[in-house]
């Protein structure tokens, strides 16, 4: 689907504790010592204070992001919040009001449909798809969308838990905290616009990988069968890629920057191989944005996007994909070239 809307500014947010990944495997009770670290290629992540949650997270990357936008909070028309939790004064986790609702009143974003959207980790691809859709349709000039990521409880919850290597809970070791928001506006030039936005769900995957609260801990448990979600992703990954790519125009060697989920340094370097054998060729980077904020769910593209920003590395025109992995299994893929937004942060390239 082609769309007449860009990215018109980010924001992003990082708690300001910082966890090691060798503290976390210190914590473990197994026998055999585990390399984490080199396992996974996270060093470290941030993990929310006993004053943060889910909406924090959230309000955070909103302000960072309006901030940094010429558009006035009264003038967006729509918010979508699109986190996996959902929780408030720490861990509890709220039902109702929707947290769109809360984040609209205290971001002043007075005329702004609201409403929240979840889908597992591409819950922000899932979003920028269903805004920038309104967009073109012309209900809405401008959408924020938001996402707050507290996720580390079920870090936390899978250090009790694990005993052995083989436990479904190991994927949670990966987990950090952050929170993340992207504002869409209209554009009329390919230059600077969201190309092409696919979504496929592969519900026969679906048990591959399952979240739900934790009964005699604060937080929640996710159990995941790392192996075969990993197998299933990078499996049905490119025909779906080679049909956004094939709608936009485009051939995977002529994408500049390639943002995986960033699951693990393993993952990432297998999909990288996976992709290039059966393109025959590959984008021309692919980011790792690991080591210091691991996997934050829903906002881990937009925090490797961000960063990518603010260390100036961008050119105007350049071709970004982001590539979701999200339980469902749904598998996300986002095309689109950012220039007015690089010139306001610069670049070095």
């Amino acid at each position: 689907m082609r769309l007449g809307s860009r990215i018109e500014s980010i924001g992003s947010y990082l708690p300001k504790q910082i966890v090691t990944t060798a503290s976390i495997a210190a914590q473990l009770k197994i026998s055999k010592p585990l390399k984490l670290e080199l396992m996974t290629g996270i060093r470290e992540r941030r993990m929310c204070a006993a004053e943060e949650d889910t909406l924090t997270l959230a309000l955070e990357a909103g302000r960072d992001c309006l901030k940094r936008s010429r558009i006035a909070p009264e003038e967006v028309g729509m918010i979508l919040f699109c986190s996996i939790s959902k929780y408030v004064d720490g861990l509890k986790h709220l039902y109702e009001p929707a947290i769109s609702l809360l984040l609209k009143k205290q971001l002043g974003l007075h005329h702004a449909i609201s409403f929240d959207l979840s889908n597992a980790c591409a819950g922000m691809l899932t979003g920028i798809h269903v805004g920038a859709d309104f967009i073109e349709r012309g209900i809405v000039d401008y959408c924020l969308v938001i996402s707050g990521e507290y996720i580390t409880s079920l870090c936390n919850n899978a250090i009790q838990n694990i005993s052995s290597l083989l436990s479904p809970e190991m994927a949670s070791l990966t987990l950090g905290d952050a929170g993340a928001a992207v504002m869409l506006c209209k554009s009329e030039v390919p230059t600077d616009q969201l190309l092409v936005s696919k979504l496929a769900t592969l519900e026969q995957y679906s048990d591959l990988c399952i979240g739900y609260q934790g009964l005699r801990r604060e937080g929640g448990i996710m159990t995941t069968k790392m192996k075969e979600i990993h197998e299933a992703s990078i499996l049905h990954a490119p025909p779906i890629m080679e049909e956004a790519l094939s709608e936009a125009g485009l051939t995977l060697d002529q994408i500049d920057y390639l943002i995986p989920h960033q699951t693990s340094r393993q993952a990432i370097q297998a999909g990288d191989e996976h992709f290039t054998l059966y393109f025959g060729t590959m984008a021309k980077h692919v980011v790792n944005n690991l080591e210091k904020v691991g996997n934050t769910a829903s906002t881990s593209h937009i925090v490797a996007l961000k960063q990518l920003l603010d260390d100036q590395i961008l050119k105007g025109g350049e071709r970004i994909m982001l590539l979701s992995f999200a339980s469902g299994l749904v598998i996300g893929v986002t095309i689109f070239t950012l220039t007015k937004l690089v010139k306001q942060y610069g670049s070095q390239n």
